[in-house]
């Protein structure tokens, strides 16, 4: 008669016999959750940068110029897209890297400005009193501004691929008419809502 091994029936599948500990499945759980949430946030902040270096991206207002569209503290979000894949008219208002010249010009050390554009490539500029031309045809600024103009515009005529900036606020503002045109490249975006304070919000 033959005789049965109980311990070769049973073998390794006995975790008491081999040694061997099951894991706990609380704690595979949390681990699972927690990589899935690291993940999560990864995707999220890769996402997030990608968006503030090719899409939106958020600025302040830290100066009176734009008066009295945009007022200091004010936040607003520019589209990079519209720059880059679209096209820049006169009456947008732009945020662009700063011409070396405004540190000189303007005693002002800052990187990035928002300003309003007058004029665009091969566009001849003059100005008259509070009246601005624009190849020989006066300007409609159909947009909130103050007067006078104070610093006047000489005969300009914008460069290819350049652009002729003013802020709103043109006797307090230092722009084209002091530093001269901004080059397409240095333009970031255009500005599109103003988002802070709450108050304030509105589409530019």
């Amino acid at each position: 008669m033959p005789v049965t091994d109980s311990n070769a029936l049973s073998g390794s599948d006995d975790p008491s016999r081999t040694g061997t500990k099951q894991p706990d499945q609380p704690s595979r759980r949390r681990r699972r959750v927690v990589t899935e949430w690291l993940i999560i946030v990864l995707v999220a902040v890769v996402a997030s940068l990608l968006v503030r270096t090719f899409v939106f991206q958020t600025f302040y207002i830290p100066s009176g110029s734009m008066t009295p569209t945009l007022l200091v503290g004010d936040r607003i979000i520019v589209d990079k897209l519209s720059v880059d894949f679209g096209t820049i008219n006169i009456g947008d208002i732009v945020v662009f890297k700063a011409p070396p010249e405004v540190k000189l010009e303007c005693s002002d050390a800052v990187t990035d400005l928002v300003k309003r554009v007058i004029g665009l490539p091969g566009d001849r500029l003059t100005s008259k009193g509070n009246t601005i031309y624009v190849n020989g045809n006066a300007l409609k600024e159909n947009w909130p501004h103050s007067e006078p103009l104070v610093t006047q515009i000489g005969n300009v005529t914008v460069p290819a691929g350049q652009y002729f900036m003013m802020g709103d606020d043109h006797p307090h503002s230092c722009d084209s008419r002091t530093w001269g045109t901004v080059p397409r490249a240095d333009i970031i975006g255009k500005a599109f809502m103003e988002f802070w304070p709450l108050s304030r919000f509105k589409w530019i």
